[in-house]
């Protein structure tokens, strides 16, 4: 019986541990904290669970060398150390981070080595790449061209459980979402490149009305550029790839940046009140209620969401933060977790969609949609779990199975890859609608 090794038993990890168990492999799950292993596995035969942390080298490389796959879904600061170990003992190795380019620089002694690393098999990235690359190839191989391309992703909580001012709670890496508030954006769009600085992340968003949803906000997601060529469209005159929010998040992000709260810098907040906090990160002193000032420094009004969001919240309590030398962005992030996980009894969801302007000889012009809209169920599993998970649990069994001959570091943009992946997925009901011949009005205008 082939064996499995999955490093980490985070938020998204349970789904492909069931689904391995269930075709038969033998799954051990390596953690620091086992019990967590030991409640995904429970008492199936086929699973092990191992206690481990990722100072221990050695147990790794006992791991790997003991396994015929091994699955990283640690941070991903730790894949190439991962990946190392798996070049040493020839096995293959799947993860669902990006390829950074401390791995990309791996390939050449993988392929040497026999094997494939498979990275961003997971949503986003992901079924993205995979339900991106669809379309694009079946494009091309009709003629045609990609003229433009918006691809749109967001894991939200499901529209009756966003009961909080900020329309948002968490079904996944929590820090990680609040962190990617600090980054930059860019993006191409009809032939001029579009930088976005981070203070500017949240201005402006696009306003999508999503089927079954409605309105929807999108902000950029990171760099969009390299995904011309990684998507292989050079002809393409919009490249744009951003993230879906509920109304109102974009507005009180931006309020909570320009108040210095998501700084990474840390200070000295020792015998300090939440309610002196923001003003503090500000550089504000209060002449009437904190509310007030925080209100003026934002140059809006004291009714207006994101202050009450940031009341909410609690920052302007006066109650004692109990912290030392701290950074702003962790507190705030730690007050975030506190208010705003998804509730064991509510709903979350994954909105997808993917909108193409193609272009053919002869002058024909059509806009194509690709769309997933996604529920979790309090009962299984979160929809973010799922589809994260169970694309690269398809994906280990298919190269255990030998279905997937390409080898070095690799994501899923190939027909071998993403084509059986793809359907798979729909059997079990995760799926995208596409719509072919959309007139021309249906892609985003500026």
């Amino acid at each position: 019986m082939e064996k499995v090794l999955i490093l980490g038993a985070g938020m998204v990890v349970k789904p492909i541990v069931k689904y391995l168990l269930d075709k038969n492999y033998k799954v051990s799950v390596a953690t620091r904290t086992k019990s967590k292993a030991e409640a995904m596995i429970g008492s199936h035969p086929g699973g092990s669970a191992i206690g481990w942390t990722v100072d221990d080298e050695a147990g790794l490389d006992r791991m790997i060398s003991d396994h015929d796959i091994t699955v990283s879904l640690l941070p991903w600061a730790w894949h190439p150390l991962v990946a190392r170990y798996c070049i040493k003992h020839g096995k293959h190795l799947v993860t669902t981070s990006y390829v950074k380019p401390e791995m990309q620089t791996l390939d050449k002694e993988a392929r040497n080595s026999g094997i494939i690393i498979l990275n961003e098999l997971g949503l986003d990235p992901g079924i993205d790449h995979m339900s991106a690359m669809r379309i694009i190839d079946k494009v091309h191989d009709n003629g045609g061209r990609i003229e433009g391309f918006y691809s749109i992703c967001g894991a939200l909580p499901a529209p009756e459980a966003a009961d909080n001012p900020f329309m948002y709670k968490f079904s996944w890496s929590p820090k990680g979402v609040v962190m990617a508030g600090n980054n930059d954006g860019c993006f191409l769009r009809n032939g001029t490149v579009v930088n976005v600085p981070t203070e500017e992340l949240f201005r402006n968003p696009l306003k999508i009305d999503f089927p079954g949803v409605g309105q929807l906000e999108v902000y950029p997601n990171r760099d969009s550029l390299p995904y011309i060529d990684l998507y292989r469209i050079p002809e393409t005159k919009t490249m744009f790839r951003g993230t879906f929010r509920h109304p109102g998040w974009c507005e009180i992000m931006d309020a909570m940046k320009q108040l210095g709260l998501l700084s990474v810098e840390k200070q000295d907040f020792s015998g300090m009140t939440y309610g002196r906090f923001p003003a503090i990160t500000a550089g504000v002193e209060p002449e009437g209620t904190i509310r007030e000032a925080i209100a003026g420094y934002l140059k809006t009004g004291a009714g207006c969401l994101s202050v009450t969001a940031l009341e909410w919240l609690g920052l302007f309590d006066d109650k004692p933060m109990e912290r030392g030398v701290d950074s702003p962005f962790e507190i705030v992030s730690d007050m975030m977790i506190e208010r705003m996980m998804l509730g064991g009894n509510e709903r979350d969801m994954v909105a997808m969609q993917h909108i193409f302007l193609a272009s053919y000889n002869g002058g024909k012009k059509e806009v194509i949609k690709s769309t997933m809209l996604d529920y979790g169920s309090p009962a299984t599993d979160t929809s973010v779990a799922r589809t994260v998970a169970l694309p690269a649990a398809i994906g280990v069994e298919m190269i255990l199975e030998g279905s997937i001959n390409a080898r070095g570091v690799q994501i899923p943009v190939i027909p071998e890859i993403y084509d059986p992946i793809l359907d798979r997925l729909e059997d079990m009901g995760i799926s995208l609608l596409e719509e072919y011949g959309l007139p021309e009005s249906e892609f985003i205008s500026d």
